[in-house]
């Protein structure tokens, strides 16, 4: 056994190990179980770490909602609509005006459905109607206090519309609902402070994310954390575990390690591509909208929905062509499969960044 498999205990790797046989059978039956629509590249702030590069552009246009529908009419005749969620992103989706018409019919058809948002036009009159329409989840990004949030999201007052956007989801019987925190230099040092304004309003769960080099990011060094900053930012999520006031957790970008099933439930599994899809703004198929543009699949404008699921995403599903350059010999790879595909780049030798590499520099050259 190598000396990188050997610093896990037995038991961990005997954890690790089943779980890699389950992700392998999980992959082969890629059951659809979660699917997002990116339902516009149109945005009302500017976020420096856009994963999609979505730029306030008023008449750039929208996918028909009859588009969508018709694939979703397709999926219910394959999948059990009741266990397929449906989740609005964007772009920021409060920017359509059809999000109610879209929400109506999805719930009739059966599937729930949530969405992605900042916050910034969620006035409680639109959270009303959308809820009316079905709206079962939200999650919220709310990215530091007041400056350090506005800095990010680009847009003068956007931590107000945040923050009331949050209060309606806490204020609101059976909402299920998250707030996002993407951790960067500038608001790492008050993530305490944060903590205390989403208990003091009744918030439950709060994710924690890194920013990683894609979208926008890629050309802003000054949101990538150095390798100590980074682990740092998941010792504080185990800290605030054991507190236990706030049900905390990473997001999903690689893994983690020693970390691994301490700083979230469960262990890493991107399932991108394996239980996840995705519409794009333009019609593309995809899997989670953040990973790279030349993984789409199809087009729902000339390919069928579900034939392209059936028949295609064959780099999600088995990541071994992916074994380059830092992957080439690690030890770990049957545990990570390269991170997240959303750090891969066709093309490109390896993820854009090794997630174990920075926690344990050194260990895996």
């Amino acid at each position: 056994m190598s000396n990188l498999r050997r610093r896990f205990r037995f038991k961990k790797r005997m954890v690790f190990n089943i779980h890699s046989r389950y992700v392998r059978v999980q992959a082969k039956l890629h059951e659809l179980n979660y699917f997002f629509w990116e339902c516009t590249s149109r945005c009302n702030i500017a976020c420096l770490h856009c994963g999609s590069d979505c730029k306030i552009v008023e008449n750039a246009p929208d996918m028909p909602a009859d588009d969508f529908l018709s694939v979703c009419k397709q999926v219910a005749t394959r999948y059990n609509p009741g266990k397929v969620m449906i989740v609005v992103s964007g772009g920021e989706p409060l920017v359509r005006k059809d999000l109610e018409e879209v929400g109506h019919q999805l719930k009739n058809m059966g599937f729930p459905w949530g969405m992605v948002s900042n916050g910034y036009a969620m006035t409680p009159e639109r959270f009303r109607s959308l809820r009316n329409a079905g709206l079962r989840s939200a999650t919220i990004s709310l990215d530091g206090m007041k400056a350090n949030h506005d800095w990010l999201r680009g847009r003068e007052g956007s931590f107000e519309r945040a923050v009331a956007a949050i209060k309606l989801l806490a204020d609101e019987p059976d909402m299920v609902y998250d707030v996002v925190t993407c951790v960067n230099n500038r608001n790492i040092g008050e993530l305490d402070e944060v903590k205390r304004l989403l208990l003091g309003m009744g918030v439950k769960r709060w994710r924690i994310f890194t920013i990683d080099p894609i979208g926008r990011a890629a050309t802003n060094p000054d949101l990538m954390l150095d390798d100590a900053t980074f682990r740092s930012v998941f010792d504080y999520i185990l800290k605030t575990r054991a507190e236990g006031q706030i049900r905390i957790s990473s997001g999903c970008d690689g893994f983690l390690g020693d970390y691994e099933g301490l700083v979230r439930d469960g262990v890493f599994f991107c399932r991108a591509g394996i239980h996840v899809s995705s519409i794009l703004a333009n019609g593309d198929i995809g899997a989670c909208p953040n990973i790279n543009r030349g993984y789409v699949q199809g087009n729902i404008y000339k390919d069928n929905f579900l034939d392209v699921w059936d028949n295609k995403y064959k780099e999600y599903r088995d990541r071994k062509p992916m074994k380059k350059g830092v992957c080439a010999k690690c030890d770990l790879w049957k545990w990570c499969r390269g991170d997240g595909m959303h750090l891969h780049e066709p093309g490109l030798d390896g993820p854009l960044v090794c997630t174990y590499h920075m926690l344990y520099p050194g260990e895996n050259k």
